[in-house]
């Protein structure tokens, strides 16, 4: 994780990692020294009401986002049926599920929720990790491991008595997504639940029974796979069958950014992440935008008549480094948004007695806490009828750069584009006339959301952190017939990966673009 400042945008993989439900010690650690007794300890029926109550006054009074997509009305009735229904007492982890339902309602991809990381420690120490990646493919969980066991391309059926349907649904919760989209929420719950989301949602387990179809046949089959240590299910996950179409789309593993011709008529630059600079002091910005200049002078150069973007799995990142390709591929200047404004006086941070910091690791000192006050009175100086507005200077115009693209853009997205990524697909949207969208729905959103500077407050009673960002931007994102409110920004062409692509190891989108763009 890193801290993202006024200009950065959290991208939503580091939701990823935190993740919680309850859970049942099955394993076969008896040792009080170091048992999930110790990091999962039972709260009063007073304790979580109250830390409920805390949760929603921290929300009101900070979080400029909490209203957004739901009506105060809304909210507030969850809120207090919620601590209504509160009539026993309950595990950290139990409660620690019931904030993951609130804060996903609210509707912001900014949003995560963080159990002590002690638990998370603990778990990951355990050897009880599912041994084998799986991957989402159309509503099925297909088994992406290369192994004796179970032929990769089997669907799983059912894992440990519990079916596949019901396995994919209790994972949703752990998703937040800008307003009431739900793409990131079906394909992570294959994609993204079956390491430690799994411990947290079904417990330690020593073995994992699994029925399942192998490929092309409808007998159930049943195998019984023991459990695993993180380190070993790490070196299987490398070692998937999927790995040369997923692999390339992996923003850890490949460059931030680069170019490649396809072929004569067909270029491809490859967007993998926007966190390649903090800003545009950075020394690793100049080289960034020179790279962008070579390619889209290239391009007019040989007058290459197509161009690719590819932004899929791109999990946001800095400005200004989204809006600098937007520049060479219209004729209109933009901004980053038309309004950007938190709820709150910078001087008087609210609830300062239970904030963390800006970081899960550490919490914030006195003094970075005071340059923290600074940096927003700075960014945020007047604060009037409940609303301190971005001071002009911070979002400046981006005006067209030459030489302008003029052939035909594709631009591919999927459900993981988040955050800055979205706000670039988005402006593409907005201000580039020749594109073609090819994809699935961004879990960002089109019009607005909550992003920027990030702030961690800690429940005093479960200890759990809770985290939103606290700038509201409208974005500079014109109305759009095909771009509902509250949702992602829709591809032109709706395209899932298939699993004839992947028993071929073909990549379903880029084949359908390519395929496009020969029809054209």
């Amino acid at each position: 994780m890193y801290y993202m400042n006024n200009k950065n945008l959290i991208p939503i993989f580091i939701l990823l990692f935190f993740l919680s439900c309850k859970i049942q010690a099955q394993g076969s650690d008896k040792n009080t020294k170091d048992s999930i007794l110790l990091y999962n300890k039972m709260l009063s029926v007073k304790q979580i009401q109250q830390d409920l109550k805390i949760l929603l006054a921290i929300n009101e009074k900070a979080n400029s986002g909490f209203y957004q997509y739901r009506s105060k009305k809304q909210i507030d009735s969850l809120y207090n049926t919620t601590i209504k229904n509160i009539k026993k007492s309950l595990s950290v982890t139990e409660f620690y599920k019931i904030m993951l339902h609130l804060t996903d309602y609210e509707g912001s991809v900014h949003n995560y929720t963080i159990p002590d990381l002690d638990l998370i420690k603990f778990l990951n120490r355990q050897k009880s990790f599912f041994p084998y990646p799986l991957l989402y493919i159309k509503g099925q969980i297909i088994f992406d491991g290369q192994s004796s066991d179970i032929p990769a391309g089997s669907r799983i059926r059912s894992i440990n008595g519990i079916s596949d349907t019901k396995l994919m649904q209790s994972f949703y919760k752990y998703y937040t997504a800008d307003g009431f989209n739900t793409t990131e929420k079906l394909s992570a719950s294959v994609n993204k639940s079956f390491g430690i989301n799994y411990l947290l949602e079904y417990g330690l387990s020593n073995e994992f029974i699994i029925e399942y179809n192998s490929p092309k046949s409808e007998s159930l089959q049943k195998k019984v796979l023991p459990a695993v240590t993180l380190k070993q299910r790490e070196a299987n996950i490398k070692n998937r069958f999927s790995a040369p179409v997923t692999d390339l789309l992996d923003y850890k593993k490949q460059s931030p950014y680069s170019f490649r011709m396809l072929n004569p008529t067909t270029g491809l630059l490859n967007l993998r992440w926007f966190g390649m600079a903090y800003g545009s002091d950075d020394p690793k910005f100049e080289p960034y935008v020179h790279f962008l200049d070579s390619v889209f002078t290239g391009l007019d150069k040989n007058k290459v008549p197509n161009l690719i973007i590819d932004v899929r799995n791109n999990p946001g990142g800095s400005d200004p480094n989204f809006e600098q390709p937007v520049m060479y591929l219209t004729d209109q200047p933009f901004k980053e948004n038309v309004k950007a404004t938190i709820i709150f006086d910078p001087n008087l941070l609210p609830f300062e007695n239970y904030f963390w910091g800006v970081l899960t690791s550490e919490r914030m000192d006195s003094i970075s806490k005071k340059m923290g006050k600074e940096y927003l009175k700075d960014v945020y100086p007047v604060f009037k009828n409940n609303i301190s507005v971005q001071n002009p200077k911070y979002n400046p115009v981006y005006y067209p750069k030459s030489p302008k693209f003029k052939g035909n853009l594709y631009l591919l997205i999927n459900e993981n584009v988040a955050s800055a990524a979205s706000h670039f697909a988005s402006l593409v949207k907005a201000y580039v006339q020749n594109v073609t969208i090819v994809g699935v729905e961004t879990v960002g959103g089109y019009y607005r959301h909550n992003g920027h500077s990030p702030l961690i407050y800690e429940l005093p009673n479960s200890k759990i952190k809770t985290q939103f960002s606290i700038v509201n931007l409208v974005q500079d994102a014109p109305k759009k017939e095909n771009q509902p409110e509250g949702r992602g920004i829709m591809p032109d062409h709706e395209v899932w990966p298939s699993l004839d692509d992947f028993f071929q190891q073909k990549d379903t989108q880029m084949e359908f673009t390519l395929k496009l763009i020969k029809t054209k």
